[in-house]
């Protein structure tokens, strides 16, 4: 009997040296390869050929329904088995409709592994027992009601459930990646939904959440309704931007964050935005702080300029007021109070 040829894509190492010994236990199974992100699942898939697709669905770099849609297109014969910590119906449901050919909950035991992958070898599909009940019972989100979506909200869903990533979408309605990402983090929240995946779930399940577009022409221009609070972060450390744009999120949740990580991008982002607030590293990389700050002045003179150092310094403290900086802070001391008095203010 052939083997069966398997590619692992998994992210955590502890996991992936789980199911390699699991698995090769048996003769059977041919462990042909391992990625551990979104940009090297292709392609490995081109290069190895492989007869299974182990996939975790949280990778780095790595949007489940679109890389789904593109993997089952590209490769039709390939067997796809989804492994994942998550228990959502939403999931499942979602990426079974994706062409999926199992769902396996991380935490059972590895037995079950073979189990499915013998399941669905013999084409037949395979889910985790856990999930068998929650798929049986009628979705308390199929009750659920939800607030019309403006003009921008309906056009970003409408190219999101077609499997658009965000820079497509971008591309498509003359915006920034950033911006939709913003966008997509008020959608979420309006939908009640935490992702992508379960957004486009949603949409499938509930077609007339998108029958409130019927009168929306994507050739007509978009309007907006201006938003009360827009924030930006200037920080190269991508972690932090994160961080704080979370905290912002709890602060003020009806705030629109952009990020950037270095000077020109910045500038760009401010002339075209205009935000409130500017939130700026003193370093940036190997750029000046201080220097991205009053370039950001000369292009939003209403924003309301922070210059934040982790090496509070009174001779940045002094540049920075000279450059337009409202304020000096130290980043050990940026904590939602600290947020919520300099949002109060310039909503104030």
């Amino acid at each position: 009997m052939e083997s069966i040829r398997i590619l692992l894509a998994d992210d955590h190492d502890l996991i992936l040296a789980g199911f390699r010994n699991a698995l090769e236990t048996q003769p059977r199974f041919e462990i042909v390869g391992e990625v551990r992100d979104g940009f090297s699942l292709l392609p490995a898939l081109k290069t190895l050929q492989p007869d299974l697709l182990l996939v975790d669905i949280n990778m780095p770099s790595f949007d489940p329904i679109t890389t789904i849609k593109r993997v089952r297109k590209a490769y039709p014969a390939l067997l796809i088995l989804v492994v994942s910590a998550h228990d959502d119906d939403v999931y499942v449901k979602g990426l079974l409709r994706e062409g999926v050919h199992g769902y396996y909950l991380k935490g059972q035991p590895l037995e079950d592994l073979h189990v499915a992958i013998d399941s669905i070898m013999s084409g037949k599909r395979w889910i985790s027992d856990q999930l068998v009940d929650k798929l049986l019972e009628p979705a308390e989100r199929s009750q659920t009601t939800y607030a019309k979506l403006s003009p921008r909200q309906l056009s970003i869903l409408q190219l999101l459930v077609k499997g658009l990533d965000n820079r497509t979408i971008a591309t498509k309605l003359g915006l920034s990646v950033k911006t939709i990402e913003a966008h997509l983090t008020r959608l979420y929240r309006h939908l009640r939904v935490g992702s992508r995946l379960e957004a486009t779930s949603l949409v499938h399940e509930q077609p007339d959440i998108l029958a409130q577009s019927s009168s929306f022409s994507q050739t007509q221009p978009i309007v907006e309704a201006a938003t009360k609070l827009e924030i930006m972060i200037v920080d190269d450390n991508q972690r932090y931007r994160q961080q704080l744009r979370l905290m912002v999120n709890r602060v003020y949740p009806q705030a629109l964050v952009y990020e950037s990580a270095d000077t020109q991008y910045a500038v760009n982002l401010a002339s075209q935005f205009k935000p409130h607030i500017a939130l700026v590293d003193v370093v940036l990389g190997d750029e000046n702080g201080v220097d991205c700050l009053a370039q950001l002045k000369a292009v939003t003179p209403k924003t309301r300029m922070i210059l934040m150092s982790a090496y509070p310094d009174q001779g940045f403290h002094r540049k920075g007021l000279e450059a337009g900086a409202v304020a000096f802070i130290d980043k050990q001391n940026l904590d939602a109070a600290a947020l919520f008095q300099i949002i109060n203010e310039a909503v104030g």
